[in-house]
């Protein structure tokens, strides 16, 4: 730790939750005053774009308005804010904001104010590129050694330089061998672009090189031989860093030291612009930002280096010569002219920390004041205590300090299903292929242990299975009343469904007001969903469970389905869906398993489960408590991946016909809107066969409804057969 602090001129804290990185931060005469003073633009990646003219003593506790000149909310995020010349015939300094999938050159413009409210600043647009390809991150620079004005070079995340001229784009070039995005920087003195591939190399591009380089249509590959005119694209030179790179600078402030530094995650590198390496300085600690800025003597730089033990480091060449702690860990350093302090040192943090500071040589020390010294007056103290405890007993009558838990709900949901099908089905479909659809009634009673005024009940169940009612209001009950309410479940679809059980849920208010919500299940009996068969011998697809126990007379499991069975030993059953497959149940008579057989594998699971639960009670009364069952086949993940894949493409299908049907609805309406137009004219017109098209137009989605609610209904089914597969 640094005995010195960097001494804070100014400070602000940006927003609450924005994101910050190492783009977001750039400094110049963006408004173009004409003192040469330096202005502060940050960009959030919130799209918050902010610009300041920092004043002294103005602390962090509230950005003053005169500090900030202007506050703009952009549509999207921003990735890396610029100054330069970006706009042709203008000397004047704009803003160039990159984000994602744009790029926009704004002007920042000054109105001297009348009143005591100062100046108004307004950002004004003056053209923008919509980029085909993600943006990483940018540089300027006067490419091809035109004088004037500056260019754009953009890098995309998938490894194309995207070039642009004012308002125009140049050309495009993809990087020989590209992975991930690097650091990007321009060289002016050679003409060319550095960059750091994911090879960990520094790689050096002349601007005329990527000119005559192939055009950047579509990406290829680098072995293949090239299908337009042009040279293959290749650095000039390349430099083995090793590592990867943070950060990129080309300082210009002196001719003659011309270097370039590279800041890696262990090393600082300074090379000649021919790739020659200068010197490297091993870092002991992990670096966040870097920033050449000046040239104290003739060879030499001068740079700033922050890393993440908050602290800024002043290094000529590799010489440390000075060491401050800041607050934070900065992402982003620069170093600006204000009116009334040059050289101050603007650094940001991840999270919006805005700090200018100075290298002061003033030490911070803190000594803890003293304290008075008096003696300690017993009786007093206890007198206080005593007090004390006396307004906690009082207090402990009254109410407890810690919140009791509910011994008993203001409510109580108890569900029961009927044992026995209706004797008049409810059912909307009355029957499937000639067999009829049973019901079941199932009573819901809610007991009150307090005053409920207000008390609403849903019922949800998995389709196609549906309900005569599936929501209730129920009556204000007082302490100990209760409310029945009855309803039927029912088969609704032909399909099976994925799951027998259903929830019942009670919203209420409690006596304080306090908003509360109550949940319960139930179980529908299988013969809701299917009757008694004659076993099948040859099936496509079987599961065979294994116990630890005596086979079991499935007749003594099953009774409401062994009435009807041709299996009177007990060792066989069958179960026909009403609407699917039929699915077998075989106990063996020597082992201990049983098999489950069926010609469609999604329609075992309801069985599976049934019987593994019955299993479940029926040990559980003969007081067997080390039942287990376990299932050692292969998983069947093929039939799992086809049932996922045909679902997929029912979905695309629907989805089709969904687009289909909505851009008929679209011309449908368009030629109405044209027709309604003609017979509106005073001066009547030829209909130029629009009668014609808007019979086609009508008859079209007519022919294509029918196709799109079939597969709507099947895409249904299809997603009842994905859930109920994964769990068979």
């Amino acid at each position: 730790m640094s005995l010195f602090k960097a001494r804070d001129w100014w400070s602000a804290a940006l927003g609450e939750g924005e994101e910050f990185d190492q783009g977001c931060l750039c400094v110049g005469d963006v408004d173009n005053s004409g003192t040469g003073h330096d202005k502060v633009v940050v960009g959030s990646y919130m799209g918050m774009l902010r610009i300041f003219s920092p004043h002294a003593n103005k602390s962090s506790e509230g950005v003053p308005v005169e500090a900030q000149l202007l506050e703009v909310q952009l549509q999207n995020a921003i990735v890396q804010v610029e100054v330069g010349k970006f706009v042709s015939c203008s000397e004047l300094l704009h803003l160039a904001v990159l984000h994602p999938r744009k790029l926009s050159v704004y002007s920042v413009s000054g109105t001297a104010g009348n009143v005591e409210h100062g100046d108004q600043y307004q950002l004004k647009l003056v053209y923008e590129h919509n980029l085909q390809r993600t943006a990483c991150n940018m540089t300027y620079g006067s490419f091809g050694g035109v004088t004037g004005h500056h260019s754009l070079c953009i890098q995309s995340m998938d490894g194309m330089l995207m070039f642009f001229e004012q308002d125009s784009y140049t050309f495009g070039r993809f990087l020989p061998g590209f992975l991930l995005p690097g650091p990007l920087i321009y060289n002016p003195r050679t003409d060319s672009f550095l960059t750091v591939s994911s090879a960990r190399q520094l790689e050096s591009y002349k601007y005329e090189t990527l000119a005559v380089a192939t055009e950047a249509e579509n990406r290829q590959d680098p072995d293949m031989p090239l299908k337009t005119g042009g040279k293959r694209l290749m650095p000039d030179w390349t430099f083995v860093l090793g590592e990867q790179a943070l950060d990129l600078s080309v300082p210009s402030f002196s001719h003659s030291s011309s270097s370039i530094f590279v800041l890696g995650e262990r090393n600082l590198y300074c090379l000649r612009d021919n790739g020659q390496i200068r010197f490297m300085k091993k870092l002991e600690f992990n670096p966040s930002c870097f920033l050449p800025y000046t040239s104290v003597t003739d060879g030499t730089t001068n740079l700033l280096l922050s890393n993440h033990t908050n602290m800024l480091l002043v290094y000529q060449d590799v010489t440390l010569k000075w060491a401050a702690q800041l607050p934070f860990v900065p992402v982003a350093v620069r170093v600006a002219n204000f009116p009334e302090l040059k050289g101050v040192v603007i650094s940001l943090s991840s999270d919006g920390h805005l700090l200018c500071s100075y290298m002061g040589t003033d030490p911070s020390f803190f000594s803890t004041p003293k304290v008075d010294a008096r003696e300690v007056d017993y009786e007093q103290v206890d007198a206080e205590m005593k007090k004390l405890q006396k307004y906690i007993r009082e207090a402990s009558r009254t109410q407890d300090i810690l919140p009791k838990s509910d011994a008993e709900d203001d409510l109580v949901v108890t569900a029961a299903v009927s044992p026995n099908m209706d004797s008049q089905s409810l059912a909307l479909i009355q029957d499937i292929d000639g067999v009829l659809i049973p019901s079941v009634t199932i009573q819901v009673k809610v007991k009150a242990s307090c005053v409920v005024q207000s008390s609403k009940l849903t019922v949800s169940i998995q389709p196609p299975l549906a309900v005569t009612q599936d929501q209730f209001v129920l009556e204000p009950m007082g302490v100990g009343s209760s409310t029945v309410v009855a309803f039927s479940a029912f088969l609704n679809g032909r399909y099976p469904p994925a799951d027998l059980t259903g929830d019942i849920t009670v919203s209420y208010s409690s006596p304080t007001g306090v908003p509360r919500v109550l949940q319960s299940r139930f179980s529908l009996p299988l013969a809701l969903v299917c009757v008694p068969s004659s076993p099948a011998k040859t099936t496509k697809f079987k599961i065979t469970v294994d116990t630890n126990q005596a086979p079991v007379d499935l007749n003594s499991i099953f009774p409401e389905f062994s009435a009807k069975s041709e299996d009177k030993d007990g060792n066989g059953l069958a179960f026909q869906f009403l609407s699917g497959a039929k699915v077998t149940v075989l106990a063996s008579k020597t082992s201990q398993r049983y098999r489950i057989q069926s010609d469609s594998f999604e329609d075992m699971w309801l069985v599976v489960k049934e019987l593994v639960q019955r299993f479940d009670r029926h040990f559980t009364k003969l007081g067997v408590k080390d039942f287990k069952k376990s299932f050692s086949g292969p998983l069947p993940l093929q039939e799992y991946f086809l049932s996922v894949d045909h679902h997929f493409q029912l979905r695309v299908s629907a989805q089709q016909y969904q687009d289909l049907l909505s851009e008929r609805a679209v011309q449908f309406r368009a030629i109405q809107r044209r027709l309604l137009t003609r017979f509106k004219d005073k001066t009547p017109a030829p209909l130029q066969n629009l009668d014609t098209l808007l019979d086609a137009t009508y008859s079209q989605p007519k022919t294509r409804i029918s196709p799109a609610l079939t597969t709507r209904r099947v895409r249904a089914e299809s997603g009842s057969n994905s859930s109920r597969v994964p769990q068979a």
